[in-house]
């Protein structure tokens, strides 16, 4: 992912984006020789304490041959993305794309063992479905514990965070500001959340309106970190 100098997100903004309710992606493997990456669309649990990123999957998933050759993955998670036409962006009018994205550099450990894989469905159970305490899975006992062959859970290390928030920085603040409006006016499909994190960018230049906090309604989830303060792109 190419992130200029006017794009890239700092630590406490990627965090604060992802703890907004983010916590689905796609992760990819390298595939094969002579075949392309392999690419897995799924939910995950960014683990803040442990610099560490849980999930789990299916047994016959081809991720798992993947991951056995080769331990170093990339896991993405994009969201705010619009088209901006030409024709809102001045002179020469060429159009672009906004979006926020963070990937994260990991390394993979594939648990196997029946209590490993528990351990890791009920700390995503807990997270996604916390409205029921009482369903939990319990190795060998009904009715999820004799499911648990068919899966495999994933422990994913963060190595580097990168994060780009690409909402026209690089133009000059009044005109960033301008485009808010014209989101506003379209209305349409992902352009509230586009709006909010380019009145949010314009904002920090300091000419903009009040700071608009990263917000997705609807949506909550934990304070997003990784371990040993991994750099933010």
């Amino acid at each position: 992912m190419l992130i200029r100098s006017w794009d890239r997100g700092d630590e406490a903004e990627w965090r604060d984006w992802l703890a907004a309710g983010r916590d689905f992606g796609l992760l990819a493997a390298n595939g094969a020789p002579g075949h392309g990456p392999v690419l897995v669309p799924t939910h995950f649990l960014l683990d803040p304490d442990a610099g560490e990123i849980l999930l789990h999957l299916a047994t016959p998933n081809p991720i798992w041959a993947a991951l056995r050759a080769d331990p170093q993955v990339t896991l993405s998670v994009t969201d705010d993305y619009v088209f901006a036409p030409g024709h809102w962006r001045g002179e020469p009018g060429t159009p672009t794309s906004y979006y926020a994205s963070v990937q994260f550099a990991c390394t993979a450990e594939i648990v196997e063992d029946a209590a490993g894989k528990a351990a890791i469905l009920n700390r995503q159970l807990a997270h996604f479905q916390p409205e029921t305490p009482e369903v939990r899975v319990v190795p060998g006992a009904g009715p999820f514990g004799p499911l648990l062959t068919g899966l495999r859970g994933l422990r994913l290390t963060v190595r580097e965070v990168r994060a780009k928030f690409k909402y026209d920085d690089k133009k000059p603040a009044a005109e960033q500001f301008a485009i808010a409006g014209l989101l506003a006016e379209r209305g349409q499909g992902l352009d509230p959340g586009a709006r909010t994190q380019l009145l949010r960018r314009n904002a920090r230049r300091g000419d903009g309106p009040a700071p608009v906090r990263a917000e997705r309604a609807g949506r909550s989830g934990p304070a997003a970190t990784d371990r040993g303060g991994c750099p933010a792109g």
